[in-house]
């Protein structure tokens, strides 16, 4: 058995979610805005995109093995 995450499914699927809005929402943002406000969307999604990895990195870990001596 795996070992789970520090996200639930539910809050994994919402951070892709989140992930893919705020990916698809900044270079959209950074056409029709003449500012660079768009660049708060990229940090966004490279924060959300770091939680997600992290969470796949703890899943993929092994679980410990209980050695008798």
């Amino acid at each position: 058995m795996r070992s789970a995450g520090f996200l639930s499914e539910r809050q994994r699927r919402l951070a892709w979610v989140g992930f893919f809005l705020a990916a698809f929402q900044a270079p959209l943002a950074a056409k029709l805005i003449e500012d660079a406000s768009w660049f708060f969307a990229v940090v966004v999604a490279l924060v959300v995109a770091t939680v997600i990895v992290a969470d796949d990195a703890q899943r993929r870990r092994p679980e410990a093995a209980d050695y008798a001596e």
